[in-house]
């Protein structure tokens, strides 16, 4: 199992992980925002992550962190 760690303060809420994610595992949080007033990325499902890294690769800002 993946572990993705986000920097959420840093996230600016493109959604080009979401896109980027094959499983479609990714989403923009609708209930959180940042201290930059954005609503950043989350992983929905932890356990069905299998850590291709495809949202890490496509973040404009470095923000995705994965750990096999």
């Amino acid at each position: 199992m993946a572990k993705l760690t986000f920097q959420i303060d840093r996230c600016k809420g493109c959604g080009l992980c979401v896109n980027a994610c094959p499983k479609g595992l990714l989403a923009i949080a609708k209930d959180k925002i940042n201290q930059k007033g954005h609503h950043p990325s989350e992983l929905t499902d932890p356990e069905a992550c299998v850590g291709c890294a495809s949202c890490a690769i496509m973040c404009p800002d470095c923000v995705i962190q994965v750990e096999r």
